[in-house]
């Protein structure tokens, strides 16, 4: 592909400050740069995966895709971050800023073309961890078919790259080693039983607990290797990379695409055996399960009641489905509706976080719960993951089957699983499921 000729320099402020950075609840927003973004058809094939050049540092590889789908980037054009209560709502008013003054030449204008960004959001309020939203300086996207490249610099006389060429392939962690994180199998079980008891006392209906395992390799762990085996063996996920924050979801928090809304749902777990005759029973008997119809009921209803303030229409099929995954099966439920708003992706992800999937039932009986049982920071286990364009069109899963790198040492990397109790839960059960939970992340660090 032939380098196309450079954009005509900004006629705009010869004032071009630096990226904004870290912005303290309540502070105001520092100085904006001007980004300049060009968008060109790419005629790629092959995995966008194998697109992602071996020599960008971990933190800066960026991924959603789904049965080869979707966009990955690497490189930093501008980043911000935020925390605390009022995290969302800074990252929306920072990123309107952001696409009111960009230049952007965009031959494609398809939903993820132009201005994009992608970030990840701490699940709790009163998170150690930031929010971050991250423009990369490439982007290579595919959708139905159609391929793109996209070039974001804050460089005005923008020239953009050749056709991206397969990089080598990943090295594998070498020597894992798992240990026990903050929560132990025994730490969970008896944060369970407890759970129990506080429902049977009417204090929540349902409450979501979590645990962590730590993982530790002789090199660094390289988020492209990850990425490739989780695109491998979970075809039914959305695979995303943001900030070293690695994993493969199967739950869509919410979709915005011109003016349609979906979301998917998931809540009740079975475990499969291996055995093709034995899970298809146990798929029919899940879908009978009282103990996790009721549990999934809270889960969707939780998330029409968000999405009905945005939609002029919705659909919210009676009966879940059954969503077989490699290692697990969910019941599921696709909810859809037409938006009778300009709320962006990003904003809808904040009006549902935290559902009852991940959070339980009351909302703030079940967080205050979470923070008094399950003794660790989830960080940004849980919360929105995805991307977003200039038009408030994009997708945010809900960050499950994840791991997040450590920023100060690469070698470590820490995985997440959590499980719904309700009145019907099994403390020894809801270890077993979070040990099933955990199998993805835990099978993408092998290397073999």
């Amino acid at each position: 592909m032939s380098s196309p000729p450079a954009l005509p320099p900004f006629r705009g402020s010869s004032e071009r400050p630096g990226a904004a950075g870290y912005l303290e609840p309540g502070a105001s927003s520092p100085s904006l740069a001007v980004v300049v973004v060009r968008t060109v058809p790419l005629p790629v094939d092959g995995s966008l995966l194998a697109l992602l050049p071996h020599d960008v540092p971990h933190d800066q590889v960026v991924s959603w895709v789904r049965r080869g789908d979707g966009l990955v980037g690497w490189g930093t054009a501008l980043a911000f971050e935020a925390r605390g209560p009022e995290r969302f709502a800074a990252a929306e008013a920072w990123w309107q800023q952001i696409g009111a003054s960009a230049v952007v030449r965009d031959e494609v204008s398809a939903p993820g073309s132009g201005l994009v960004c992608f970030g990840t959001f701490p699940f709790a309020d009163d998170s150690a961890e930031t929010a971050r939203i991250v423009v990369p300086t490439t982007i290579v996207g595919r959708r139905d078919g159609r391929s793109w490249l996209t070039q974001i610099s804050l460089d005005p006389q923008l020239t953009l790259l050749g056709s991206p060429e397969a990089a080598a392939d990943p090295e594998p962690p070498t020597d894992v080693a798992f240990a026990d994180g903050a929560v132990s199998p025994s730490d969970y079980a008896h944060a369970v039983a407890e759970a129990v008891q506080r429902i049977a006392a009417g204090e929540v209906d349902k409450v979501v607990l979590a645990r962590d395992l730590l993982a530790t390799s002789s090199t660094a762990i390289d988020p492209r290797w990850l990425l490739r085996r989780l695109a491998e063996r979970y075809e039914n996920t959305w695979v995303f990379a943001v900030d070293g924050f690695v994993g493969a979801t199967p739950e869509l928090l919410v979709r915005r695409d011109q003016g349609l809304i979906t979301s998917r749902v998931l809540a009740g777990t079975i475990r499969r055996t291996g055995d093709d005759d034995a899970d298809l029973a146990l798929a029919a008997s899940l879908a009978r399960s009282s103990k996790d119809l009721e549990e999934h009921e809270y889960a969707v209803r939780s998330v029409a009641e968000a999405l009905e303030p945005h939609s002029s229409s919705m659909n919210v099929p009676e009966a879940p489905f059954v969503l077989h995954l490699p290692n697990v099966m969910h019941l599921a439920t696709d909810v859809a509706a037409v938006s009778s708003d300009s709320a962006s992706a990003l904003t809808l992800a904040s009006s549902l976080h935290p559902s009852a999937a991940v959070g339980g039932t009351p909302t703030d009986r079940a967080l205050s719960l979470i923070r008094e049982l399950e003794h660790m920071d989830r960080g940004r286990y849980a919360g929105p993951v995805g991307w977003m364009d200039a038009h408030g069109d994009g997708a945010w899963g809900i960050a499950l089957r994840s791991g997040a790198i450590d920023r100060d040492d690469p070698r470590q990397i820490r995985l997440y699983a959590g499980c719904g109790i309700v009145a019907g839960s099994d403390p020894e059960s809801e270890v077993a499921e979070s040990t099933a939970k955990l199998i993805p992340m835990r099978d993408a660090l092998a290397g073999d």
